[in-house]
């Protein structure tokens, strides 16, 4: 069974592949090579920015996880990561621009983080892309989307479709947009990569029109498999960009 078959069976039906080049910009991403569950050599790295450069991005923010327990990067590791990755890609020839950020796990230590004033964001306008545990909602969840703000810093939250203590509670998601979190899809989920639960969250959210930026949140090739395969045929992933809500353009 192909790609089709295992994310869809016959119960989705595809169309024309979307254009994805106008978001020129992709916010989510592992491709600094050995910091992570991303690339783990430069060679990785530049074979998954040569597909992204075919796709019509512009531009790439990648966002190596920062995760106290399992992968303790500094921004000092992640933007010494960066620059190698740069020199590769002028190296090669290539025209795609890549950026680093990172992607802050909810835990104890970002609040310290957060307290120093020791972040990577992204934008002029300071956004920070931050993912939770996909166990239970953080009970300092409302303070640390409060101290973020506080600060000047505009929270967005990776992949809330993915979490599945809020899939029978929806109003959750309206009540995050309408306190300022910039909500952030992995554009996968509307393809059905990570199942069907996950697929009609994301759906909920595009009809709803809640959606601030999406990401590719790629690892390895198989992300962008499945997205050149499936997420750029799927109607909803269609009528999010005819919506014209996302920002990833303006970045």
């Amino acid at each position: 069974m192909g790609i089709f078959g295992r994310l869809f069976g016959k119960r989705e039906k595809l169309i024309e592949p979307a254009d994805i080049s106008s978001l020129k910009v992709d916010i989510h991403s592992h491709l600094i090579p050995g910091i992570d569950d991303g690339a783990q050599d430069m060679e990785e790295s530049l074979a998954l920015l040569r597909r992204f450069e075919a796709l019509g991005f512009q531009k790439v923010i990648t966002t190596p996880h920062i995760m106290a327990d399992y992968y303790r990067n500094t921004p000092d590791i992640i933007l010494g990561g960066l620059e190698k990755v740069r020199a590769a890609i002028k190296k090669e020839g290539m025209e795609i621009q890549i950026e680093a950020a990172a992607e802050y796990y909810l835990d104890d230590r970002f609040e310290q983080l957060l307290d120093d004033e020791d972040l990577l964001t992204f934008g002029s306008k300071r956004y920070l892309l931050f993912e939770l545990p996909f166990v239970a909602e953080p009970l300092n969840l409302n303070s640390a989307i409060f101290n973020m703000q506080l600060k000047g810093i505009k929270p967005v939250l990776a992949h809330p479709e993915r979490y599945g203590f809020w899939s029978r509670d929806l109003e959750k998601y309206e009540e995050l947009h309408d306190k300022g979190v910039i909500l952030q899809i992995n554009l996968n989920s509307l393809g059905g990569y990570y199942g069907p639960e996950v697929k009609k969250v994301a759906d909920h959210l595009v009809e709803q029109e809640l959606i601030g930026l999406v990401g590719t949140d790629c690892h390895r090739s198989d992300h962008l498999d499945a997205l050149e395969q499936v997420t750029l045929r799927v109607p909803s992933f269609h009528r999010l960009l005819e919506q014209g809500k996302l920002i990833n353009s303006t970045l």
